[in-house]
């Protein structure tokens, strides 16, 4: 009797404990007036900067959190500081997140969500964050094995994170049916946003802006108020980045552009359309360096397809790095266009990789990083940073 009386008293402590932390997290939630959550697959940490510039122009004081290439809290001063973790991470993170804008004092808070799964995305909105505005930044082919293989079943994944009596955002051409049936269910509202000509000039993507636009009209803030704060809002780590550099001992200026995090080709598409409007100087003849991860197989073999379909026909060379470079280093490749060389590089130094390139080309070209920000990737962008100017 006694051997099984313990078990049950820690069983008893450990619900009680339990019980007594989510009411002090809900009594915490129900201090911060205005809660946001963004998801989606591409673009989160972009938009939850750019709404979080917008409110604090607008006087709120809002913490925000972002978890994309590098996980990152935004104090109510505008001030950083990168979150250190001990292992992986774990949408338990935001628990601590909320006790800090408590603790801070905010008014508001911004984050962007970090789940995939849709039944931990649940949990993550409903029981953690519980937003009162969420915005879906859009649904691409990218997580498939944990968020499904089609566009449908991702967003259905996606609409998990849908509130209780919350208003969703979603730019038009990226709906779904499931986002409002799911919405319905739920008591929630769902605010299709229309697609406008003549959106704002910015190193930003317009639809980053547009639905970050569309948040802060709802909470009355004037145009004018939001786009001056967006202007001052930091760009985030994995964002379209660009640097000319023009290394020792070449005499041409060389163009660097990070598209890493974009990850997937349909994504990454829209991303070299940005650099070509944005960035007119950027040369016509570039080198795609493509960097795979060993745990993002479903995203390699995305890639491998975009080869053979034509995506890499704009590049002159097409060279492959990161974890999966050693295999595909004796394997044999052709595109559709002859003209392009492929290649692979196991060399895991950013600075060998770029050394490399110089010496083969001497002549200006463009560089630019696809494929992932992690490992190699996130290595390229700073080296990038040292030896380049931004644009």
């Amino acid at each position: 009797m006694k051997m099984l009386l313990v078990p049950a008293l820690g069983l008893a402590v450990l619900l009680i404990y339990l019980y007594i932390e989510r009411r002090a997290l809900r009594r915490t939630l129900n201090k911060i007036p205005l809660r946001v959550c963004v998801t989606g697959t591409r673009g989160k940490s972009t938009v939850t900067r750019l709404i979080a510039a917008a409110l604090r122009e607008a006087g709120y004081r809002v913490l925000a959190k972002t978890t994309g290439s590098k996980p990152v809290v935004i104090f109510p001063d505008g001030s950083e500081k990168e979150i250190e973790r001990a292992g992986k991470p774990t949408i338990l993170e935001q628990k601590r997140i909320v006790r800090l804008a408590g603790k801070v004092r905010a008014d508001a808070f911004v984050v962007e969500m970090m789940s995939i799964r849709p039944e931990v995305m649940a949990v993550e909105s409903r029981k953690l964050l519980r937003p009162r505005l969420l915005a879906i930044t859009n649904v691409r082919l990218d997580h498939l094995d944990d968020m499904g293989r089609t566009k449908d079943e991702i967003a259905a994944s996606l609409a998990a994170a849908i509130p209780f009596q919350g208003t969703v955002f979603v730019p038009e051409e990226e709906f779904y049916p499931v986002f409002q049936k799911t919405a319905e269910e739920r008591g929630a509202r769902i605010a299709k946003i229309p697609q406008l000509a003549g959106a704002p000039a910015s190193p930003e993507f317009p639809d980053n802006i547009r639905l970050a636009l569309a948040m802060t009209e709802i909470l009355n803030i004037p145009r004018e108020t939001a786009l001056r704060g967006m202007a001052k809002a930091r760009p985030d780590f994995g964002g379209l980045r660009v640097w000319k550099a023009r290394p020792e001992p070449l005499k041409d200026d060389w163009y660097l552009a990070s598209a890493f995090a974009a990850n997937e080709p349909e994504s990454t598409k829209k991303a070299l359309a940005l650099i070509r409007e944005r960035y007119p100087l950027f040369p016509r003849r570039m080198i795609a360096l493509l960097n795979l991860r060993e745990d993002r197989g479903d995203r390699t073999a995305q890639w491998l397809e975009a080869l053979q379909t034509g995506f890499f026909d704009a590049f002159d060379e097409l060279v492959f790095i990161g974890d999966h470079a050693q295999a595909l280093a004796r394997k044999k490749f052709s595109g559709p266009s002859s003209t392009m060389k492929i290649s692979a590089w196991p060399s895991r130094r950013p600075d060998k990789i770029m050394d490399r390139i110089f010496a083969a080309e001497g002549e200006s070209r463009g560089v630019v990083g696809l494929g992932n920000m992690g490992g190699l990737g996130g290595e390229l962008v700073d080296y990038w940073a040292r030896i380049g100017a931004p644009l």
